[in-house]
């Protein structure tokens, strides 16, 4: 087994809605995070109507304010096709001067035009629904070329620029953009999976998935990227390959199943089939826990981010801390 990758602690910002955890219980299980010495970065979700939460900027920023080495993320921005790219830059680069240069952009399109409440969303931010890949190319395009510290001329399909920029920079040059990519293999439409991936090769700084497949759906994934990556004169050798996960350790496998389930169908307002849970949470005794992980590191991914659903997060927290994680540094 491979022995080594990084790992993050996803944060329930849309916890506080729900009425699982409280904003301060947030800062301090990202301070934890920085404490423990097994956590590489933290991160956060992002929404407005679809999935309410807190605003993923605002909270970086605090987390910013409480930490001073891990990285801060947000899993995924699913904003970014509705937000105004130049006010986005200008944030963005501002968080990543206050946090010494940590942030980390995981860039998406958002959800499913099939939820009412994603095409509410959609609708009052002013979008179609069908728009949402290119306008999400279009911001990251937009984005990297105002964080050069350059006057940006840009012609775009929804939005033209003129000697436009932003001050001050960002500290890091520039911040990382990682892409999401979660088609399904096994059932979706060959030209929407080849494209999904493409985007990734061609746009990301860094890969980010779902878990909620087989693991050996991650590998081929991964392999036809670093193989598109070289038709954009690009290698993804030397990338991020990263894994949005679950854990939820218990010597009663059965009941870490239950809990996690139960977690999971009211975090994001739906009913998971047993299989998805199965997939995409590690469940069971510190050794099990260790070896589902370890399977995703086997498989060529560098960064795992940890989500605990689970109504024990300080008790979930440490053992992962103690019992799992020190395995893989």
């Amino acid at each position: 087994m491979a022995s080594k990758a990084r790992f993050g602690l996803t944060l329930s910002n849309r916890g506080v809605i729900l009425g699982l955890t409280k904003p301060e219980e947030i800062l301090q299980m990202a301070e934890a995070a920085e404490d423990s010495g097994v956590f590489d970065h933290v991160w956060v979700g992002d929404s407005i109507m679809a999935k309410p939460r807190m605003e993923c900027i605002s909270l970086m920023c605090a987390i910013a304010a409480r930490t001073s080495r891990v990285g801060i993320g947000v899993a995924c921005m699913a904003t970014l096709p509705s937000r105004d790219p130049i006010v986005l830059a200008y944030q963005w680069a501002s968080m990543d001067l206050l946090s010494n240069g940590r942030t980390i952009l995981g860039a998406c399109m958002g959800g499913s035009i099939g939820d009412q409440d994603h095409r509410t969303e959609y609708r009052n931010m002013g979008i179609k629904a069908l728009e949402r890949s290119r306008r999400m190319e279009e911001n990251i395009a937009i984005l990297r070329q105002l964080w050069t510290g350059e006057r940006v001329n840009f012609q775009g399909e929804f939005h033209t620029l003129e000697e436009a920029f932003v001050s001050p920079m960002p500290a890091q040059s520039p911040p990382p953009v990682w892409v999401i990519s979660n088609p399904r293999l096994s059932t979706g439409k060959p030209h929407i999976i080849e494209r999904s991936l493409r985007r990734v090769a061609q746009l990301g700084d860094g890969w980010m998935t779902t878990g909620t497949g087989p693991v050996n759906d991650f590998v081929e994934m991964r392999r036809r990227i670093f193989e598109y990556a070289p038709e954009y004169d690009r290698s993804f050798e030397d990338r991020p390959c990263s894994v949005y996960y679950n854990i939820n350790i218990n010597e009663d496998a059965e009941a870490a199943f239950d809990e996690s389930k139960r977690y999971l169908d009211q975090y994001y307002s739906m009913s998971y089939r047993p299989e998805v849970v199965k997939n995409w949470v590690a469940l069971g005794s510190p050794k099990e826990c260790i070896s589902q992980i370890g399977a995703y590191v086997d498989a060529g991914a560098t960064d795992i981010l940890l989500r605990i659903p689970s109504w024990d997060q300080a008790g979930q927290f440490r053992r992962c801390v103690e019992e799992v994680l020190p395995h893989f540094r």
